[in-house]
């Protein structure tokens, strides 16, 4: 006799969403894969993390001038610490904010680590993965939808990144701090245009060697209906 096999329940994108509202999109995001939308001002961005240790890497542009895009530099100056958690506000390279965490369930987040390429790969890793698909790969396909190029690549956001730096400097790469459903959330403070690479690498624990999709929910919460 034969036996069914149930398919797993998908949780209610309102339940799992980390500020409560109307839901405006509900989006998974294939291991290695691109994803990108346009948060509209006051609308929270909320990342899940489904199978834990997985890195998403991600760009913020104004959606009415990609001109103004998320700066490293300026967020960590303004907030004088290098990791990201809630109360952090992503700023532009004009000192405005974009973005501000306003929930999150992991604690430390990654400014400085960067973004893989297939030159870096290579550099690091060896020839032998000249030809891996990486982040700055997935920006570019992603990008180019918005009339993005690679003149537009800059410092890039780590969720779920755990990249300690050492006394003398040197940063690590080791295994995230988070786990299997852990969340960040983010509210624009403008439109925004989120550009989102799930990472690719397989040559360090960034993903514990095993990329995994994410979940992209995007809420409206009562206060700005």
């Amino acid at each position: 006799m034969n036996t069914a096999i149930e398919t797993p329940a998908i949780p209610d994108a309102g339940a799992t969403a980390l500020v409560s509202g109307a839901v405006v999109l509900d989006e998974f995001v294939e291991a290695r894969g691109p994803w990108s939308a346009v948060v509209a001002a006051g609308d929270v961005l909320t990342i899940v993390d489904l199978e834990g240790n997985q890195a998403v890497d991600c760009l913020l542009y104004a959606a009415a001038d990609t001109t103004v895009r998320y700066s490293a530099p300026a967020t960590i100056a303004a907030q004088q610490s290098i990791v990201l958690t809630t109360g952090s506000v992503l700023r532009a390279d004009t000192g405005a904010p974009l973005m501000t965490v306003v929930a999150d369930e992991v604690g430390v987040h990654d400014t400085i680590g960067g973004a893989c390429s297939q030159e870096s790969n290579t550099l690091r890793y060896g020839q032998h993965t000249r030809e891996q698909h990486a982040c700055v790969e997935n920006f570019l396909i992603e990008g180019s939808r918005w009339g993005l190029g690679k003149r537009d690549l800059v410092s890039n956001i780590n969720w779920f990144m755990n990249v300690p730096v050492n006394p003398d400097g040197a940063l690590g790469i080791v295994d995230g701090l988070s786990a299997p459903g852990k969340r960040v959330a983010l509210r624009a403070d403008v439109d925004t245009l989120v550009l989102v690479s799930n990472c690719p690498q397989v040559n360090n624990p960034c993903n514990g060697f095993n990329p995994t999709p994410v979940r992209m929910i995007v809420t409206r919460p009562e206060a700005s209906l």
